[in-house]
């Protein structure tokens, strides 16, 4: 990419998060990735580089050894013209949804990250004239937590996501609870995958997304988002599923249509033997083989990641404030304990120590510490699944293909978010983990008071016959 001759008109908005927002180029397959700030927060360019460079280095270092290198995509920071940065922010202010208009484009550093458009097949530099689709999927916590130092019997019975689920309902978030539930997806089990992909599909909250050609087709933002609308979502893939159009439309096509999608996106999941770093649990039953998956599959690498998580927050929250109290102390030793990085070999080495015996160490400590915040961030992660209808002649085409009734794809599999969480979140993950459990078990202390049905009362369970743990 020549950062001298930038056009402003070539790119276009592509979505945001909390911390970012994505522009991508209308021709090439490639994005620019730029930080978000209040507008009271400011930061130093030199700052910013290092931020951008640290979640380059975390990706490449970390990521990429425990998930396999074809599967994580680190990019690289690139300094661009100020004036092109500043006419882009004016562009694409308009398309911003407003809930994310509380913090600005990073206009002054000219730093952003430059990134493969993952919405588009990762073999080709150009966009392709075939039809591409792409499905984003953020899986969350695929376990239910197995420490000892868990003290909410709830948390050993229900999933974290289905019990912030009921919080977040209560707060506006979303409109309704979702069916979707983490262990359906992660159980390797096709009707339980299947089931949780369909659940996704009929309340998708920011956890499923859809794109046509890079283009963003299905999938809402916030409560204010339109319910979700198979009828059109079918319009748009028919023609990938059922290309002869030997389909009538209404319904019935719409069910045979999300049907095939499910069936292929779950079959994708299931496959792939991309080498990554195997970890060795020693948890009794608490291990991902447990779950049923493939172990060369994506979702099994990122089930072991997330088990990083030992102890839980409740058994890590002690441990965060021994190295607080350490760092009061010794504020000079903050950088030598590389909790702002750098995130190279050495960090990652250390994450390998899997014991849970606490020898009063702050070492130890900054272990359990540094593993919980790689946990969290293959919590949030999310997989993008992009398919391509194959061409006539696909003899010299080197790509996986995946099969659904009537139809022939080549794909590509990618993890998106890899931000390292902040070591400074930890008290907030604290407190929420108490708030979300102490409300999911007075809403369901409520409805065993007025008596509901046996039947009801189960259906927020993750213990059903679909959601065995």
């Amino acid at each position: 990419m020549d950062e001298g001759k930038m056009d402003e008109n070539e790119w276009g908005y592509h979505g945001e998060g909390n911390k970012s927002l994505v522009v991508a180029h209308a021709q090439r397959c490639v994005v620019l990735r730029f930080l978000k700030f209040p507008p009271s927060r400011k930061k130093t360019s030199e700052e910013i580089f290092q931020h951008l460079q640290n979640i380059v280095d975390f990706g490449k270092n970390v990521m990429k050894e425990f998930l396999g290198e074809n599967y994580v995509h680190c990019g690289e920071v690139v300094q661009l013209p100020l004036e092109f940065v500043k006419q882009l922010c004016l562009k694409i202010q308009s398309e911003r949804p407003e809930s994310r208009c509380d913090k600005d484009l990073d206009t002054l550093s000219g730093y952003a990250m430059c990134l493969p458009n993952l919405t588009r097949l990762q073999t080709y530099h150009f966009a392709e004239h075939r039809p591409i689709l792409c499905v984003e999927i953020k899986p969350k916590c695929g376990f239910i937590p197995f420490s000892s130092d868990v003290t909410h019997e709830m948390k050993h019975k229900v999933c974290r996501y289905c019990m912030h689920q009921h919080l977040k309902v209560a707060t506006g978030k979303w409109k309704q609870i979702s069916r979707y539930c983490p262990l359906d997806l992660y159980s390797g089990n096709k009707q339980r995958m299947h089931f949780a992909l369909k659940s996704l599909l009929q309340e998708a909250q920011n956890n499923l997304k859809i794109f046509k050609n890079g283009e963003l087709i299905y999938g809402c933002g916030d409560a204010r988002s339109p319910v979700a609308d198979w009828s059109e979502l079918a319009h748009h893939l028919k023609p990938f599923f059922f290309p002869s159009n030997g389909l009538a439309g209404g319904p019935q096509c719409a069910r045979a249509v999300v049907r095939e999608l499910v069936r292929v996106v779950a079959r994708v999941l299931l496959s792939g033997a991309d080498k990554g770093c195997p970890l060795m649990f020693l948890v009794g039953k608490n291990t991902p083989e447990c779950s049923g998956l493939p172990k060369g599959c994506l979702l099994y690498k990122t089930l072991q990641v997330q088990m990083l998580d030992l102890l839980d927050i409740e058994g890590l929250y002690p441990l965060y404030n021994r190295v607080e109290q350490y760092l009061e102390e010794f504020p000079e030793e903050r950088k030598r304990l590389q909790i702002d990085g750098p995130y190279d070999e050495t960090f990652y080495q250390k994450l390998l120590d899997l014991s849970t015996e606490d020898d009063g160490t702050v070492a130890f400590a900054l272990t359990k510490v540094q593993q919980y915040r790689v946990a969290m961030t293959a919590k949030d992660c999310s997989i993008m699944i992009a398919l391509s209808p194959c061409l006539q002649d696909t003899s010299s085409d080197q790509r996986p293909v995946v099969l659904s009734s009537r139809s022939r794809f080549t794909f590509s599999v990618s993890v998106l978010d890899l931000d390292l969480k902040p070591y400074e979140s930890i008290p907030h993950q604290y407190k929420l983990d108490g708030k979300i459990v102490n409300y999911y078990s007075k809403t369901v202390r409520a409805k065993d008071d007025v008596m509901m049905s046996t039947r009801f009362k189960e259906s927020d369970d993750c213990t059903l016959v679909l959601h065995k743990v």
